[in-house]
């Protein structure tokens, strides 16, 4: 092995120093500096990336909040809506109630007074029925002839002592 004879040994040396002062050279000033640019751009891009998502974050958050608010001023405003229809709806039901009352108690009264009426005239007709029934049954039984005056006056006092 070439390598390994120590004739040889010092000029390898002498070009291995050569090759790694090139490699070192061509590393510091091409390499190694692109390499950088490209870590700095990485770096500058991720900062910018960042930044962005912070801000779109930031934009994020306070539209939520508009949304919130936006949301919040909708159910308030729907609150209010229907606050505002059963309010109406109640006075409409109680102005119904009361021109209902009004209406029943009207009719009520009616019915009451045609109710007197008809037990008027049927206390009126009962008398009637009852004078000349009695006048019929006194006639048939001792054949005397009663005068209306006297019938009439011997049914109210009948209708007096029962009532």
């Amino acid at each position: 092995m070439p390598q390994l004879n120590f004739v040889d040994f010092p000029p390898q040396l002498v070009w291995l120093a050569i090759s790694f002062v090139i490699l070192y050279i061509a590393m510091a000033k091409v390499a190694i500096p692109r390499i950088s640019e490209v870590l700095e751009g990485r770096q500058d891009r991720i900062a910018r990336d960042l930044d962005e998502a912070k801000r779109l974050s930031e934009e994020s958050d306070k539209a939520k909040a508009e949304y919130e608010a936006a949301l919040e001023e909708a159910r308030a405003k729907a609150h209010g809506m229907v606050s505002e229809l059963k309010a109406t709806l109640t006075k409409e039901q109680d102005a119904s109630r009361v021109d209902l009352e009004a209406k029943l108690a009207e009719k009520a009264q009616a019915a009451e007074k045609s109710i007197a009426d008809a037990k008027e005239t049927a206390l009126s007709n009962v008398r009637n029925i009852a004078g000349e029934a009695a006048k019929a049954a006194v006639s048939r039984l001792v054949s005397l002839e009663v005068s209306d005056a006297d019938l009439s006056a011997a049914v109210e006092a009948s209708a007096k002592g029962s009532a």
